[in-house]
């Protein structure tokens, strides 16, 4: 945790990695049988890009703003904490899976499992963000955000 941060957690996307992984293996495994292709080499690349990209979730809480990142890249929602109006612990449904998805509850921020905190913009948008640390991210947010 940095010192600015009141909460920060990374969470491993174990299922996202297998999956990604096992596509990668069983591309290698065409390239064995037919041979060096542009196309394989090409999707191989792609699939390294996704398991590096999505492979962990990071949360982050400080007095400003609220961040959750993907991986080690570029690939992050930004809430500004003037902005919450409400927290609250959520259970997606597990056809909404993992990655960044469109719910009927709004944006989903997802790497692995089925517990989020749904955060209540002041314009009424809400955004979720899975987590395996619901009840600390959501005091983190509360305590932040000035919210009982």
């Amino acid at each position: 945790m940095r010192a600015m941060d009141s909460y920060r957690h990374t969470q491993f996307g174990m299922l996202v990695v297998l999956a990604i992984v096992g596509v990668i293996l069983f591309d290698l495994y065409l390239v064995t049988v037919i041979g060096m292709h542009p196309m394989l080499i090409g999707f191989t690349a792609l699939m390294l890009l996704l398991l590096a990209s999505f492979c962990s979730l990071t949360v982050s809480v400080d007095r400003d703003k609220v961040v959750a990142r993907f991986g080690p890249g570029p690939i992050r929602r930004t809430v500004f904490v003037a902005d919450i109006r409400d927290v609250r612990i959520v259970r997606n449904k597990w056809w909404y899976g993992w990655g960044i998805r469109l719910t009927p509850h709004g944006w989903l921020y997802n790497v692995s499992g089925l517990d989020a905190i749904e955060v209540e913009l002041a314009d009424g948008r809400r955004v979720r963000f899975g987590t395996d640390e619901p009840d600390q991210l959501a005091a983190a947010i509360r305590r932040t955000a000035g919210l009982r």
